[in-house]
């Protein structure tokens, strides 16, 4: 992938395209996938998108009980618990998914957390670049037998425009000198972009492709770290909680970019791109509003995702997965190590 990859392809979708617009006429019966956070929000609205046309879908959750009940009446899908914050939790969903699977057609790592106050997880690690990067690279690594046994395997990682608040903070990422909870917020989500720029380089030889989505501005369970006051002074809400922001999307319209990077044959034999609005996004000048659309060109740059490739691995303890085609990694090492 290069930054000349990253143009629009001319989608017959748009920013207004629903979930239900996207996989009408698809049929994936015989194709499994899983869904993080597939059970509230934008993860909901993929998890009843992909099994109505026939996917069986497995949505590991933090609250399994929570999950099940909101998932109660779609037919398809089941519910293993898995709290990304803890990566022994991670590998033991992982372990129960290899054991009944043989394949894995789509890894959808649609759950995540914004703007938290300071959380420390782990060895000290901050707690959004954990949940939102740690948790699925080690939930990727894995699975990636399943996926590379595929053959044709996609991978779909939810960035955000946030990503435009920062880089990788090489010298602090985990803010041991001081925490802001936006730049803790827009590191994770570069870090997500950066991560399916290296996994699909690495992975591409054994037909695994991936993908990082902007879903666009939705408002669901993410928000709910902030306090309505906050939301009301971004101009997102009124004092009623109700969405009176510009370009705002229902969660149906949210969760098509990522259906869309999940089904989509203009991105056959494609990867390593950042999409919106149903399309590969433009690369954004580093003084353009973050509402303006694009991807930094700092978070598909190849030299920055191998280096957060090398520091996840060193952090986590993952067997790094072979850029060997046809010899995946088999299994990740037991204990991660602090940074």
């Amino acid at each position: 992938m290069t930054l000349t990859d990253q143009q629009p392809l001319g989608s017959p979708f748009s920013a207004v395209t629903t979930a239900e617009d996207i996989v009408a006429g698809q049929d994936l019966a015989g194709r499994t996938a899983v869904v993080t956070g597939g059970y509230s929000g934008l993860g909901l609205e993929t998890t009843q998108a992909l099994t109505a046309v026939g996917a069986r879908v497995i949505v590991p959750a933090r609250r399994p009980d929570v999950a099940r009940a909101a998932l109660q009446g779609v037919r398809g899908c089941e519910v293993i618990p898995m709290d990304l914050a803890d990566l022994d939790s991670v590998r033991s969903a992982a372990a129960h998914i290899s054991d009944c699977l043989h394949r894995l057609d789509l890894l959808m790592a649609v759950a995540g957390v914004m703007a938290t106050p300071e959380r420390r997880v782990g060895p000290g690690w901050e707690g959004q670049l954990t949940t939102n990067h740690f948790g699925h690279f080690t939930l990727a690594c894995e699975l990636y037998p399943l996926l590379a046994a595929a053959g044709g395997a996609r991978v779909v990682v939810n960035s955000s425009a946030g990503h435009a608040l920062t880089g990788i903070r090489w010298h602090d990422p985990h803010f041991r000198t001081g925490y802001d909870k936006w730049l803790a917020y827009g590191q994770a989500k570069t870090a997500n972009a950066l991560f399916t720029v290296h996994l699909d380089a690495l992975g591409q030889g054994d037909g695994v492709r991936a993908f990082a989505v902007h879903p666009g501005k939705i408002i669901t369970g993410l928000q709910r770290e902030m306090t309505l006051q906050e939301q009301i002074d971004r101009g997102w809400v009124d004092e009623h909680g109700n969405v009176i922001g510009a370009g705002f999307k229902p969660p149906s319209q949210g969760a098509a970019t990522g259906l869309w990077a999940a089904t989509s044959p203009l991105l056959n034999a494609r990867g390593g791109l950042y999409l919106e609005d149903c399309d590969v996004a433009r690369v954004s000048a580093p003084d353009t509003p973050m509402d303006d659309g694009g991807v930094r060109a700092y978070a598909v740059d190849p030299d920055e995702a191998a280096r957060l490739w090398d520091l996840s691995v060193a952090a986590t303890g993952a067997t790094p997965i072979t850029d060997t085609p046809g010899q995946p990694t088999r299994r990740s090492a037991a204990n991660g190590r602090g940074i």
